[in-house]
C-alpha cells in the first residue's frame, strides 16, 4: 500500500499542474481556432481581388486584425462562461443528472459510511445526492471543497453490500482528494465552449443551405462554405479537447480504484463492487459530461475514445497491486439480502 500512496500523491501534484496547463492551454486553443476561423473568412473575401491577390497574405492580415479588434470581447465572453460553469456546476450538474440531496435522517447508514471515511482522511463531509434509478453507478463532482458532492443511484444502493457500498464511496472520495474532479470539470467547461460554437456555426449551415434563394447565390454558396470550414476547425479544436479529456479520465479511474482500496483496507469488496456495476451502469437520460464522471461508463466510445477502463482491467490492476485473487462470479450475483440497509 505504500506504493499506491506514494502513487497518489504523485498524482495529485500532477492534477494540480495539469489543472494550471489546461486553464493557461486551453484559452489559447480557443485563441487558435478563432484565428483560424478568422482567416478562413479572410481567405474566401479574398478570391474577390482576383486569381492572382496574394490570398494567403489576406487571410493573416484579416485574421490579425479580427483577434487584435475582438480578442477583449472574445476574453470575457470566455471568462463570463467559465465564470458562471466555475460557480453554479454543482447545481447544473444535480439538475442534469435529477439527483436529489439527502441527509443523515434520510439515509443514516449511507451518510455514516461516507462520514467515516471523510474522518478517516480528514476531509470535510461532501453533500451527499442520490438519483432515483435502477442503474448501478455513482459520480463526484465539485470543484472546490464548498461544493464538493458524491452521488449514487439508488439501484447501487439496493444491490451492493455494505462492504462494497463503502468501496465506491472511497472511490469518490478518492476523486476529491487527487482533485480528479476539479480537473475534469475543467475539461468539460472548454470543451462546452467549443461544442457551444459548434453548435452556432452548424446552425447557420442549415440556416444558408435552406434559406430562399435569391439572385445572389454565389454568395449566398460562398457564405455555405465558409460555414463549412469554419465547422469543420471547430470540429478539429473539439476533438483535440476530447482527446485531452478522454485520456484523463482512463488514468484516474486506476488511481481512484487503488485510492479506495488504500482507505478502505479491502481490496476484495472494491472488486466484487465493480463487478456488479459492470453491464448495469447505464443512467438514462443523464448528459454525455456526467455520464464521464461516473465510477464506470461503458456506453462511451472504446479504444482511444474510451472514457473508462474497461471493467476487467480495472479488476485485474486491484488484484495485481494487492496481492488479492479476483473474486468469482458466483460470489456477485445479485442479492435480496434482507440485512442490507439500503434496500427498499
Amino acid at each position: 500500500m505504500a506504493f499506491a500512496a506514494a502513487g497518489l500523491k504523485t498524482h495529485i501534484w500532477n492534477n494540480n499542474l495539469r489543472s494550471i496547463i489546461l486553464l493557461v492551454g486551453y484559452p489559447f486553443l480557443m485563441g487558435a481556432i478563432v484565428w483560424a476561423t478568422a482567416a478562413a473568412i479572410g481567405y474566401f473575401m479574398g478570391q474577390s481581388a482576383g486569381p492572382h491577390a496574394p490570398h494567403g497574405a489576406i487571410a493573416t492580415h484579416f485574421a490579425n486584425g479580427f483577434i487584435a479588434q475582438y480578442w477583449p470581447l472574445i476574453g470575457t465572453a470566455v471568462a463570463i462562461w467559465f465564470i458562471i460553469a466555475w460557480f453554479f456546476n454543482t447545481r447544473m450538474v444535480r439538475m442534469l443528472s435529477h439527483a436529489k440531496p439527502v441527509t443523515r435522517t434520510e439515509e443514516p447508514a449511507l451518510y455514516n459510511l461516507l462520514e467515516n471515511l471523510c474522518i478517516a482522511r480528514g476531509l470535510p463531509m461532501p453533500q451527499l445526492n442520490i438519483i432515483e434509478t435502477d442503474a448501478l453507478n455513482a459520480f463526484a463532482s465539485g470543484v472546490q471543497r464548498s461544493d464538493y458532492t458524491v452521488t449514487v443511484t439508488r439501484g447501487l444502493l439496493n444491490t451492493l453490500q455494505p462492504d462494497e457500498v463503502e468501496g465506491v464511496l472511497a472511490h469518490e472520495l478518492t476523486h476529491i482528494i487527487n482533485h480528479d474532479v476539479r480537473l475534469l470539470m475543467v475539461c468539460i467547461i472548454f470543451t462546452g465552449m467549443i461544442g457551444f460554437a459548434m453548435q452556432l456555426v452548424w446552425s447557420s449551415v442549415r440556416y444558408g443551405l435552406y434559406m430562399p434563394r435569391s439572385g445572389n447565390n454565389r454568395n449566398n454558396g460562398g457564405t455555405v462554405i465558409i460555414a463549412l470550414v469554419i465547422l469543420l476547425i471547430l470540429a478539429i479544436g473539439y476533438g483535440a479537447s476530447l482527446l485531452t479529456r478522454f485520456a484523463l479520465s482512463r488514468r484516474r479511474e486506476y488511481m481512484a480504484d487503488a485510492g479506495a482500496v488504500e482507505l478502505t483496507r479491502n481490496p476484495d469488496a472494491m472488486m466484487r463492487a465493480l463487478q456488479r456495476i459492470s453491464g448495469r451502469d447505464h443512467i438514462p437520460a443523464v448528459p454525455d459530461d456526467v455520464a464521464l464522471m461516473c465510477i464506470e461508463n461503458d456506453h462511451a466510445f472504446m479504444g482511444l475514445f474510451a472514457t473508462h477502463p474497461s471493467i476487467e482491467d480495472r479488476i485485474r490492476a486491484l488484484s495485481t497491486m494487492t496481492g488479492t485473487p479476483i473474486p468469482s462470479a458466483s460470489g456477485t450475483e445479485k442479492s435480496d439480502n434482507p440485512l442490507n440497509p439500503w434496500v427498499r
